[in-house]
């Protein structure tokens, strides 16, 4: 420095940056903090509370407590667990570190020492308790299974590799894959938190050579021995998990490949790793890592050979040459134990050879079959019951419109029956207070019910029960519905005895326009004082529900109201079927009480650990034309076994859950019954109404077939080759999906009488077509099951849920759906009559395509509906349409379809009505010339609007436009002629009758010169 120029100025002090006061906790940021984590508090408390109040009132808070004293035990030992093991064994790293650091003390370390110093306690216990935190929040979703497992029950059946009980599969297995699940954690965490602890105290060194101290030496030892035991026992239950995983084509379940090679393997990995960690544990005491070391290279080098490149090698070079021969065993286990799990171990198989060919008199013999024909399509009749029942615009109906079976003057008859609900969105917009959508519009009213197979003579359903109040043959029940799908969000009902009622009821011109009610039933929890208010208040975030005053001391909040919510929500370990159904029943069995409108939902146990059963996404499989809009509420979203345990029924008026045992048998449905005594009904408490009511399910009929479009070969050799795979038709009357794909056709209920089968009885049913290409699709094989469970209370009827199968041999070919639609499309005189009725302002919908196994063969039947343009606008039955091979029939009435199918008579034993133009709303049949008659007029004024449309066309020039209103004017006529003549055939209509007021038909016009004919 002495060449420096400035050499005697002293050094001086760097700048430093100007200081600024610390920003603290200010009162008012104080103040709002404590106001948010008061407001949390309150939101969270009120949600916690009110569903203690909700399940109260449905006397199920043992389900709302037992899930969360289960999902709080799971978090918080996982929470403890994690916390204590990994904190201690941090703490006893820090106690056992050196006095100086191995090598001399590092600037580096030192700097994070001082730095830890202060937040040790923090980071020891609290890290640790976050891990251990999210853990068990991860594993929470998972308290079904130890619940499960604390009431377990033996199924009495064991697995064919290791002779287990299914049991084990089922409630064990998947315990302990999470005990194993959360050590592996503990350990691996505590491992690596250990190491860290040491390097950062100096009992770990690392450069200029590696050292260890004896405590840090014999905790990571000793560590590492307890993980290499867990991972260990995670290979010991590995060949138990082999049977229960999808190991894809051919099935799932252990194969060859899995028994031969992986389970020994796996057997042998776990070995090692117990060898491994005795080496751990003598290099934590000896001072020697190069065992444990070599140890684990072994384990690594084993797992990557025998549990990897072994089975690979195996599956490549031995089993795929040989693959039918080696497999079948194995895909042997896993037909039968599909068979078992999903309930198909006794379907019935009948080689069906269907004839195609047509004779006069072909269906004299299947009356029963013939009677029942369905010609009101729910899935489509739903806006024709919306225009002519809804009665006001603030009542609606489901979209899709369900299918039972109602006593009516002593005769079984199908029924399809729709509930007037409660549509707030209908309100006129000067209607849209919160006052009416919560306090007065509170229900909807009553039922409507049509016979499935009759319409009148305008093509409309003929109903048996409507109006409002409803009348006819249901006879006297309570029809207010306040528990429904469509339900609103939450009303508030009841008042003191003697209040003047302010619930609109229903409407009555008689009345002033209205009559109104009182809700009487215990439906929802009480908001009559100041705290519960205060908390409904804060849940649905409306202050009205505070301060209105409509609100009483007996006012009660009615919300969750979706009957499957409901359900789900009382029974959470159950699987819910798509489709709740209403049924109007004698529920207690006392017939001097009115019956009750109910929901009735299918519920099913499910499991997806049954050993060597076929996995099938429950979703997919169910899902179909039917189903597009429709949620499933699913347990499990993957499968491998299933059962209808439970039979669940909400009231509509006051929304009581009962639950019913239906499978008096299952292990899973046994074992929730020891969790919950009490919540499940037996069967005997089911009474004979509610029982004539029940039903076999859709959605595990849609499981069971789309197993037995494979699963109907029971022989593994021919399993394997699949040379006779079917698959579910497409639904021939759907549109595309935006991936391209068809949705496939849905299941339909029928009452009809299979081959062999003693008596004609309500059935499920669905068809199969070949396998392979989309493009093909031959008739393979026809599915019904007995969907019948008869009247007898407590008791189901013998037959009930037998599956029986039509499998068609290969040598006889009859149309499948997608091949009959064709047909009907491709034939001349349909075509024509279709395009005829689909002119501008009409629209024609083709209706469910049904199959039934009758005349020998399969008969096709499919309504055609046509409808019109406009807000008023909805669906009535036109034309019926059948087929049988290669022989169609097109008319107004199923009769005179058959017996064009049939060579001009079928012989078919047919209800009153089967038609558009039979009776009109009486059913007798008796007025068949009136509607004729009516289609002729309606004919005649079609020509007559045609020639006033080419008249003005021809005005204006429009010669294209004249051409075409020229073709519709012909058309018109030649349908006039075709009912002329077939009227006939049966009547002289007077000249009156055909009298139209049409003005005279003009010659063609001139086109002036020089104008090109068009």
């Amino acid at each position: 420095m002495s060449g420096f120029p400035f050499q005697g100025f002293p050094e001086q002090p760097r700048p430093q940056k100007p200081s600024h006061p610390k920003k603290g906790m200010t009162p008012f940021r104080i103040t709002i903090l404590v106001l948010v984590i008061l407001g949390a508090f309150i939101y969270v408390a009120s949600d916690l509370w009110t569903q203690v109040l909700w399940f109260n009132q449905l006397e199920a808070q043992r389900v709302l407590w037992t899930k969360w004293l289960s999902i709080l035990a799971i978090v918080a030992v996982a929470t403890v667990v994690n916390a204590t093991i990994v904190g201690l064994n941090m703490n006893w790293a820090h106690k056992k570190r050196p006095r100086s650091m191995l090598g001399g003390r590092s600037e580096s370390l030192m700097q994070y020492q001082e730095k830890m110093t202060s937040l040790r306690r923090v980071i020891f216990w609290g890290v640790p308790l976050v891990i251990g935190l999210f853990t068990g929040l991860g594993l929470a979703a998972d308290w079904r299974q130890i619940i499960m497992w604390m009431n377990r029950t033996p199924f009495g059946v064991t697995d064919p590799q290791f002779n287990t009980d299914v049991s084990f599969y089922v409630f064990t297995l998947p315990l302990l894959k999470m005990i194993l699940s959360l050590f592996t954690t503990v350990f691996v965490v505590s491992l690596l938190a250990s190491i860290v602890v040491h390097y950062l105290y100096g009992a770990i060194q690392v450069a200029p050579r590696f050292r260890v101290t004896r405590p840090a030496r014999r905790q990571v030892g000793i560590l590492a021995a307890i993980l290499s035991l867990v991972v260990g026992l995670r290979y010991w239950i590995a060949p138990y998990r082999a049977l229960v995983e999808t190991t894809g084509s051919p099935s799932d379940g252990a194969l060859y490949t899995q028994v031969n090679a992986y389970i020994p393997a796996q057997l042998i990995l776990a070995v090692i790793s117990v060898l491994v960690a005795i080496l751990f544990v003598v290099a934590a005491f000896r001072g020697t890592w190069h065992l444990p070391v070599a140890g684990v290279a072994v384990t690594v080098v084993s797992a990557l050979v025998l549990g990897m490149a072994y089975p690979a090698l195996i599956q490549q070079f031995k089993v795929r040459p040989n693959e039918r021969a080696l497999q079948s065993p194995y895909i042997q286990r896993n037909i039968d134990a599909t068979l078992a799990a999903y309930d198909l171990e006794d379907v019935e198989v009948q080689t069906y050879a269907a004839r195609t060919d047509t004779a006069t008199g072909q269906l004299r013999d299947d009356a029963a079959s013939t009677q029942q024909i369905r010609l009101i399509d729910p899935d489509i009749i739903s806006p024709t019951v919306r225009q002519l029942k809804q009665s006001r615009s603030y009542y609606t109906f489901e979209d899709q419109l369900n299918v039972d079976r109602y006593e009516i003057d002593g005769q079984k008859r199908d029924t399809v029956i729709a509930v007037r609900e409660i549509d707030l969105e209908g309100l006129d917009n000067n209607e849209q207070n919160w006052v009416n959508r919560h306090t007065i519009f509170t229900h909807g009213y009553g039922v409507v019910a049509a016979y499935g197979n009759r319409v009148d003579s305008k093509g409309e359903p003929q109903w048996w029960e409507d109006g409002i109040p409803s009348t006819g043959d249901v006879g006297e029940y309570e029809q207010r519905v306040y528990f429904s799908p469509n339900s609103p969000e939450y009303s508030i009902v009841g008042a003191p005895e003697g209040s003047d009622p302010l619930e609109l009821d229903y409407p009555d011109e008689q009345s002033g326009g209205q009559v109104p009610t009182t809700f009487d039933g215990d439906g929802g929890p009480s908001i009559g004082n100041f705290f519960n208010k205060l908390l409904f208040a804060i849940k649905f975030q409306s202050t009205n529900i505070f301060f209105a005053s409509q609100i009483n001391s007996e006012s009660q909040i009615l919300y969750d109201r979706d009957p499957a919510l409901r359900v789900s929500k009382v029974a959470p370990y159950l699987t819910l079927d798509r489709r709740p159904y209403p049924a109007v029943v004698d529920v207690d069995g006392d017939p001097s009480t009115p019956k009750r409108l109910v929901w009735i939902v299918d519920a099913y146990t499910t499991s997806n650990h049954y050993p060597y059963a076929q996995h099938v996404n429950v979703s997919a499989a169910t899902a179909d034309a039917s189903t597009q809009d429709s949620a499933l509420y699913a347990a499990q979203p993957n499968i491998n076994y299933m059962r209808n345990s439970v039979k669940a029924v909400v009231d509509a008026y006051d929304g009581s859950v009962s639950l019913y045992q239906w499978d008096e048998e299952d292990p899973i449905l046994k074992s929730w019954m020891k969790t919950f005594p009490g919540q499940v009904k037996p069967l005997a408490d089911i009474s004979g109404d509610l029982m004539a009511h029940l039903r076999y399910p859709q959605d595990l009929f849609k499981v069971q077939r789309s197993l037995l479009a494979a699963y109907h070969v029971t022989e593994a050799g021919d399993f394997y080759t699949g040379g006779d795979r079917w698959r579910l038709s497409e639904n021939p009357t759907s549109v595309r999906n935006v991936d391209g794909s068809t949705p496939v056709q849905p299941p339909y209920y029928l009452t009809m009488q299979m081959p062999g089968q003693e008596s004609a009885e309500f059935s499920l049913t669905s068809v199969f077509v070949p396998g392979g290409r989309a493009d093909r699709e031959p008739m393979a094989g026809f599915l019904a099951v007995d969907s019948e469970t008869g009247s007898e209370a407590g008791k189901v009827r013998e037959g009930y849920g037998q599956l029986r199968l039509l499998a068609l041999p290969s040598s006889t070919t009859v149309p499948g759906p997608g091949q009959v639609q064709n047909n009907f499309n491709a034939n001349a005189e349909i075509a024509r009559e279709l395009n005829l009725m689909d002119q501008e302002g009409s629209e024609v919908i083709l209706g469910n395509l049904l199959t039934l196994p009758v005349g020998g063969g399969l008969l096709y039947v499919q309504p055609v509906y046509l409808q019109g343009t406009g807000s008023t606008k909805y669906p009535v039955l036109r034309k019926v349409m059948t087929a049988f091979g290669d022989s169609v029939g097109f008319s107004e009435t199923l009769e005179g379809a058959l017996d064009m199918t049939f060579k001009g008579d079928s012989a078919a034993e047919l209800a009153e009505g089967t038609g558009s133009t039979d009776g009109s709303g009486s059913g007798d049949g008796e007025d068949l010339d009136l509607s004729t008659q009516q289609k002729l007029t309606s004919a005649l004024q079609g020509a007559r609007d045609a020639i006033i449309a080419g008249e003005d066309a021809m005005k204006a020039g429009d010669w294209a436009e004249y051409g075409k209103q020229q073709q519709r004017l012909q058309n018109y006529l030649t349908q006039a002629l075709r009912l002329q003549n077939e009227l006939d055939t049966q009547t002289q209509l007077s000249p009156e009758e055909l009298t139209v007021d049409a003005p005279e038909p003009t010659a063609a016009p001139t086109e002036p010169e020089g104008t090109a004919a068009k």
